[in-house]
């Protein structure tokens, strides 16, 4: 009995014990040091780890949510004005094409397209940009390199770059630039460009069989060898002077400028290409892959991808400063507030490993992360539509300060047609009509309902909202599919659909040839239970017609597989825009960039003669009333031919706390961080408002236990008379 009561009053005092201390107001959940509560900072996440960081080889959005903060390509573009224009980044001011003609004549600018043999870009880069704080360019007393000569002993007890006792930095020079132009040829880097860039840039396709030739062999679990590309010759980037180079195009391109607006083609220094080419570097993930070298607003602080990984201000950054002109309802929104200050707002981004969507989300209502997705479980709780469908956040999130953005987003989701299939395709009437009673059944209002919350648009044609040569209203609804009522587009019905079958030979949708229903295949690629919900609402719409539809479920190498080989009848597919240009969703339907005979991204196989012709007059045109034009005859010969269901173009929602400022969505700029605003007090305040510790269970418990631990020690006492009396 002594025992159990002596263990009872010892859980009574260490309860009592934590209970004053509980009542302090900083949140007992609180994730982040206490010391850093104040502190100027903007909290997000990441799910997966970023593959690649080097600008040479990273082409997804993940991983350019952290290379755009820190490389600085030439041009940007301009965080408020819409359409979106590019405005210089590093280099003073956007540069304007020359043309030439094949004898190296200069042409005027209004030469025609046929005549221009070359078009060359001068590109004038800014004076005194540092590079950010970094070993390879650190250099001891008598100048000289003190980490570009390593060997093996010299990186013992090195694992991170921090553990290199010497920094330093240098000014960015125009050779930096083509530099990296030449890195894009590298054989081994596998650039995700280089196919596109070894068909526009002079001589790229020869650089990279010189820099093959001039490679040093490789060594076994050790990076490659350094091999020195500045003594490459390469005729089709040239650096002039200390700040200014020249890039040399094929023929015209017009949309190259908007690649000098990508990562690719940031500037990478010599020295650091040489630094973490050395033995034993690789092996301690010493890499541009895992350690970016840029100019920008940012650096990699901490790359720890099981945990977090922080973006820190660089302390070498050169300076820019917050816009200021945007569109007329920017200045009611508060966007202008900040027109003319310096850049950037915040000291840190820290953003942490989350890979549920529940944590995820519930830490985010906490105050814990400053943004959030929406992820379909959790839409209900944030996102209410008015009677006008207008998306609005709930009451719950009213009340807690969060707003909403969204934006129609500059892609596409399509179902497509593989036009080289004898049955679904080809250029006959009766393939045609059969497609385009499919585009007819196959309902996307009910789909961007069910499976999307309403996050996208019925998609009218290959080019979505915000891109040059895309129609609104009544003049831009494909009229195969869509009639126009009472200021809408309304889906045709059903009763047209099986007419059109009819009329292609398939009556209730029954193949003549067998007289049972005509049996399609679709290429999918099934991952979890949300994709046995979508697939069987696919196989529903085409049950509306009478045609059964075949799910061969795959893993994604295997259906890439059979894109290439061209064995499937129907496929789902996406389409994100590079650049915002009516060429970079055109050319998906382009016949010679058919995947199947080049490997090229027309996954559909579509060739028309007059959309290809329509298409290389089109594509290097300037925008104006002729490539109009142009785009609405192509337009119309898609719709016509329904080499794809266009499907929809998504919307993204986003939610973020009223202490956040400085939010716009663009969709072309991937470099936003350092506009973004962060009120740390309010942030801090409302924290500790949402997350005061529940007390009342404890004392409760607390209570319970003395009620219940009172019977024993009167039990207790009462024994211990007793046995002091016997005596």
């Amino acid at each position: 009995m002594r025992s159990a009561a002596h263990r009872i009053g010892i859980l009574l005092v260490a309860l009592l014990a934590v209970l004053p201390g509980a009542c302090g107001d900083a949140p007992w959940n609180h994730p982040y040091p206490r010391g850093q509560a104040a502190a100027n900072v903007l909290y997000g996440s990441f799910s997966e780890r970023p593959k690649h960081l080097d600008p040479a080889r990273s082409y997804s959005s993940n991983e350019y949510a952290f290379i755009a903060q820190i490389y600085e390509p030439p041009l940007q573009y301009h965080f408020l004005k819409r359409p979106y224009a590019l405005v210089p980044l590093s280099a003073v001011e956007v540069p304007v094409p020359t043309w030439f003609d094949a004898a190296g004549e200069p042409l005027p600018p209004d030469a025609p397209t046929q005549r221009i043999a070359y078009s060359e870009y001068l590109i004038r880069i800014r004076s005194g940009i540092l590079y950010q704080p970094h070993p390879a360019f650190a250099r001891d007393a008598a100048g000289r390199p003190r980490y570009l000569n390593l060997g093996a002993a010299d990186l013992a007890g090195i694992d991170r770059l921090s553990d290199f006792p010497h920094q330093g930095t240098r000014e960015l020079t125009a050779a930096d630039f083509v530099y990296q132009i030449k890195r894009l040829a590298v054989p081994w880097l596998h650039s995700p460009i280089a196919g596109t860039m070894g068909e526009q840039i002079h001589d790229f396709a020869a650089l990279g069989k010189r820099i093959a030739a001039a490679a040093p062999t490789p060594i076994p679990g050790e990076a490659r060898p350094f091999l020195d590309l500045r003594t490459i010759p390469f005729a089709g980037a040239q650096v002039l002077d200390r700040y200014s180079y020249r890039i040399r195009i094929r023929g015209k391109y017009p949309q190259f400028i908007y690649w000098l607006a990508m990562p690719f083609f940031a500037p990478i220094p010599w020295e650091a290409d040489r630094f973490y080419a050395q033995p034993g570097m690789q092996r301690r993930n010493l890499s541009l892959d895992w350690y970016p070298v840029g100019t920008g607003a940012f650096w990699l602080r901490e790359n720890n991808p099981n945990l977090r990984m922080v973006l820190a201000r660089n302390p070498n950054f050169h300076g820019e400063a917050y816009p200021t002109q945007g569109m007329p309802e920017d200045a009611a929104a508060g966007l202008l507030a900040d027109a003319g200050r310096p850049l950037p707002f915040i000291e840190r981004a820290v953003y942490s490993l989350e890979k549920e969507d529940i944590p995820y989300w519930n830490k985010f209502l906490q105050g814990y992360y400053d943004s959030s997705g929406i992820s379909s479980d959790a839409f209900d709780q944030a996102i209410q539509f008015s009677g006008q469908g207008e998306a609005l956040v709930t009451r719950r999130m009213q009340e807690k300060g969060i707003g909403l953005l969204t934006a129609v987003q500059t892609s596409i989701f399509y179902l497509g047609f593989n036009m080289r299939d004898p049955v679904v395709g080809g250029d006959s009437e009766r393939a045609r009509l059969l497609r385009r009673a499919i585009s007819i059944a196959v309902d996307y209002e009910e789909y961007i309902a069910i499976f999307a919350n309403g996050r996208g648009i019925p998609a009218q044609g290959p080019i979505p909202p915000g891109i040059f040569g895309h129609r609104a209203g009544a003049a831009g609804i494909n009229p195969y599919v869509y009639s126009w009522r009472d200021g809408r587009a309304v889906r045709r019905g059903l009763d047209e659909a099986r007419d059109l079958l009819v009329q292609a030979g398939y009556p209730r949708g029954r193949d003549p040839a067998t007289g049972r229903a005509l049996s399609l295949n679709y290429e999918a690629v099934a991952q979890g239970p949300d994709d046995k919900a979508r697939l069987s609402w696919l196989r529903k719409q085409f049950k509306k017609l009478g045609i059964q539809l075949v799910v061969r479920a795959t893993d994604y190498n295997r259906f890439q597989e059979k894109m290439h080989k061209g064995t499937g009848q129907l496929y789902t597919w996406g389409w994100n825009a590079d650049y915002p240009d009516p060429e970079n969703f055109f050319f998906l339907l382009y016949g010679p960039h058919s995947r199947m005979d080049g490997g090229g991204e027309n996954t559909s196989n579509y060739a028309n003669p007059r959309f290809d012709a329509l298409f290389e007059r089109m594509k290097n045109l300037d925008n104006g009333p002729e490539r109009q034009a142009l785009i609405d005859e192509m337009v119309e010969i898609a719709r016509r031919d329904a080499p794809w269901l266009w499907g929809l173009y998504p919307k993204a929602f986003s939610l973020h706390h009223a202490w956040v400022g400085n939010l716009k969505p663009n969709l072309m700029a991937n470099n936003t961080l350092k506009y973004r605003r962060v009120d740390a007090v309010q942030r801090e305040r409302l924290r500790r408002e949402w997350n005061r510790p529940v007390l009342w269970p404890l004392w409760l418990t607390a209570a319970l236990l003395v009620a219940g631990a009172l019977p024993a020690v009167v039990l207790f006492r009462r024994r211990e008379r007793r046995a002091a009396l016997a005596p």
